[in-house]
């Protein structure tokens, strides 16, 4: 089955990409968006995030949200800010972040694909959130946000991306994080259908981020499938748009968490009960507060860090999901301490990605809104690629990719 297949994108002309791209939906809250939106006509915030143009008391989730956002789509295509290729084509997305190099080919991958389990999930979704991208995409006929995928490494792949970028860009800009953003347009067809030929042979694809906006793609073709009674299974909406990067160019940091209050414990009894299912010290001032190592976890309350080890008796090695840090923490202390029986849906509990610092972590707790922050030790994308192939999910929120992929420089009309 094909994997993926080439698009016409809508995007924004060379001279506005820089000022159009903005940071994907999910990782800025409503007030950091506005703030960048609102001396900015041509951020995308208005389109993906389309919420910053309403007052605060509108929901994000309130129908008039996706309207605003659908006619924030439109004004942009009206006013020539975001056009059409007249043709089919895959395009190249190369990202630099300090020392770190990526390069991932755009495209639209197959929701068959997704559904039949070639395309391979390794976390479940929050039902609000999976709900919001349905409506979203609805409403504005578009998928604006591009998953993150990857894929084991091919050398004939890289071979073809290595030769195409030596080819002068459409975009080539240093976004505000100092992150740099290249992006090609795939001229040659003779390369556009050797890429396709390549991708035949890659046996399976696996979602890095974008749980949500792949689930969310597969429901929206099923309404626009049954809405189409003329439906033949090639049209737009059947696929979603996706950014395919290989393996050993991933960088997942951290993915840490934040806990609203101690379950009615003090504080000392807390950290007792720590104790006993942890080896557990205070860390010094001058100390690194992030974990060095996997089933290490950096807590911070009250002022104070502390490093908990999880003790031999409580990881389980044979078991890849159980032997997660992730799972180890849910198991052993969100659950039996603070009673967080269900991460995806306790509002107790929420995540905080690493590119932050720990400096988030305690300012968050400083603050008084939170009692309890934990940091935790990167995931492995060996780790991701086994669970998903054993058709495992991994606990939500396990995994934070960097450099993130800007929203705005290519969408995908479904209609």
């Amino acid at each position: 089955m094909k994997l993926i297949k080439p698009f016409k994108g809508l995007r924004p002309t060379p001279e506005l990409a820089s000022r159009v791209a903005s940071h994907p939906y999910d990782v800025v809250s409503r007030k950091e968006a506005a703030e960048q939106a609102v001396d900015n006509p041509l951020s995308f915030f208005h389109i993906n995030k389309p919420e910053v143009d309403l007052p605060d008391a509108v929901s994000p989730f309130d129908d008039l949200v996706y309207e605003t956002g659908s006619k924030n789509l439109n004004r942009f295509i009206e006013n020539g800010i975001l056009e059409q290729d007249p043709e089919d084509t895959f395009y190249l997305y190369k990202q630099i972040m300090g020392e770190h190099e990526q390069i991932g080919l755009v495209a639209v991958a197959s929701i068959d694909a997704y559904e039949e389990g070639l395309i391979k999930k390794h976390e479940l979704t929050r039902p609000q959130k999976e709900d919001d991208r349905v409506n979203h995409m609805k409403a504005l006929g578009a998928q604006v946000g591009p998953v993150f995928l990857t894929y084991r490494a091919d050398e004939k792949i890289d071979q073809i991306v290595n030769e195409e970028i030596a080819n002068t860009p459409e975009y080539d800009f240093v976004a505000v994080d100092n992150t740099r953003h290249i992006f090609w347009k795939i001229e040659d067809r003779v390369v556009i259908s050797a890429l396709e030929e390549a991708f035949l042979k890659v046996d399976s694809l696996y979602v890095a981020d974008g749980h949500h906006r792949s689930a969310a793609a597969s429901r929206v073709r099923d309404a626009y499938s049954e809405a189409n009674p003329e439906h033949k299974g090639d049209e737009n909406y059947n696929w979603f748009l996706v950014v395919v990067f290989p393996d050993r160019q991933m960088q997942i940091l951290d993915y840490n968490r934040v806990v609203k209050d101690l379950n009615g414990l003090e504080c000392a009894t807390f950290i007792d009960q720590v104790g006993e299912r942890f080896e557990l010290r205070k860390l010094e001032t001058s100390e690194c507060k992030k974990p060095d190592r996997e089933h290490q976890f950096s807590l911070y309350i009250d002022g104070q860090w502390f490093m908990a080890t999880a003790k031999g008796s409580f990881i389980n090695q044979s078991d890849p999901v159980k032997n997660l840090d992730v799972s180890i923490l849910q198991e052993q202390l969100l659950e039996p301490i603070l009673g967080i029986s269900d991460p995806r849906r306790d509002e107790r509990l929420d995540f905080i990605g690493g590119i932050r610092g720990v400096e988030e972590l305690e300012r968050r707790v400083d603050s008084g809104e939170w009692a309890l922050a934990i940091a935790l030790y990167p995931t492995s994308i060996s780790s991701l690629m086994a669970i998903a192939d054993a058709n495992e999910v991994m606990p939500p929120k396990s995994t934070w990719f960097e450099p993130k992929l800007k929203s705005g420089l290519i969408v995908h009309l479904l209609n």
